[in-house]
């Protein structure tokens, strides 16, 4: 019989909810900024639809694993009682405009990787660089008085859930009633559209890396409650466990990789695999300097940005959003109007062509 120390049980798990993640995002071509492109230039909200899809999912999910004592989600640091909202809107932001400037995110990044992009692996290289240099590097002297030390504390509440700052505001303890309401709203949202209640294909996809999601937090949960040794509890996100892959490739740690790392091999691992099955394996690479020099500003902002506000599309959208983190609404928000003014540079040439463009379609 073999047995597998936790720490090493913590890594291949993450490995295989990698695989699981690549393979149905790739070959269902899930892409935050894509949905977001749609939503805004072409009408069509099915990808928006399918990406809160995901994120319900894995609310639900999360929600329900935390309540049976399966997920120890209040030891993230999602949840911490200090709520860097200053990091949020302005790393939120910066990724948002890095996420346009790449024409993806840094799990978009992975998948594209598994395709043969090797723009990817620069992007992908300049991101972990730059969270590193944000999380322990000279950018993180920055990163002290700037967020940290004006962090907003809900210590009160015991944590930034917003469920918890609602029970405590009230006297009541709403934590359950907040989840349920917030996936019954998104649920009635999604499908409202009889056009996407007919995408089963799409709809199964979401509800995959949704599960992969919880089942992070369940797997994390389950390694530290067997090791001697601190095991972080997380679920997936795609900016600090880049740059600690490199880490792990370039030098010797004495440590092993966590599940972080183990989920962006999988993920890369899943991604050839659907690009091989789908015959979509295709060596690309930047047309020139002005497009590499975006892809690295882009990679840069993104790796920043990702530090600041604690999380990318994945990790503060799907990963926060299930343990119901404030953070996670004022982060996206802030992503979503960055990759706004980002695209509005890029083809109008001016992020005053936002404006222009929505006071011409006023008049």
């Amino acid at each position: 019989m073999i047995t597998l120390a936790p720490e090493m049980l913590a890594l291949l798990l993450g490995v295989l909810a990698g695989i699981v993640l690549g393979f149905v995002a790739r070959a269902t071509h899930f892409c935050t900024l894509s949905a977001l492109e749609r939503h805004w230039y072409a009408g069509d909200s099915d990808g928006l639809r399918i990406w809160v899809l995901a994120s319900i999912s894995a609310l639900v999910g999360t929600q329900l694993l935390a309540a049976f004592g399966l997920a120890d989600i209040q030891a993230s640091f999602y949840l911490s009682s200090a709520f860097p909202w200053t990091g949020a809107i302005v790393g939120g932001l910066m990724f948002g405009v890095g996420m346009a400037l790449v024409g993806t995110c840094g799990f978009g990044a992975v998948l594209r990787l598994g395709g043969g992009s090797l723009r990817a692996l620069m992007v992908l290289t300049v991101i972990g660089l730059s969270a590193l240099a944000a999380q322990r590097g000279i950018v993180g002297i920055l990163r002290v008085p700037l967020v940290d030390n004006l962090a907003i504390s809900f210590e009160t509440a015991g944590s930034q859930s917003i469920g918890d700052i609602l029970s405590a505001w009230s006297g009541l303890r709403l934590q359950e009633a907040v989840a349920v309401a917030v996936a019954l709203a998104g649920l009635a949202w999604i499908f409202k559209s009889a056009s996407f209640r007919r995408q089963h294909t799409k709809i199964g996809a979401a509800v995959v890396i949704g599960a992969v999601i919880s089942f992070g937090w369940w797997a994390t949960t389950f390694a530290a409650a067997r090791s001697f040794y601190p095991v972080q509890i997380e679920a997936g996100s795609f900016v600090v466990p880049v740059g600690d892959t490199i880490m792990q490739l370039i030098t010797y740690t004495g440590t092993w990789p966590d599940y972080g790392v183990g989920l962006i091999a999988g993920t890369l691992a899943g991604a050839v695999i659907a690009a091989l099955w789908k015959r979509d394996i295709r060596w690309e690479a930047c047309d020139d300097a002005r497009e590499l020099g975006r892809h690295i500003l882009g990679g840069t902002l993104m790796g920043i940005g990702g530090v600041f506000a604690m999380g990318c599309t994945v990790g503060q959208g799907i990963t926060a959003f299930s343990t119901l983190a404030v953070s996670a609404p004022v982060v996206m928000l802030s992503m979503a109007l960055g990759a706004r003014l980002g695209l509005a540079w890029l083809m109008e040439g001016s992020v005053l062509g936002l404006f222009r463009s929505h006071h011409t379609a006023a008049e």
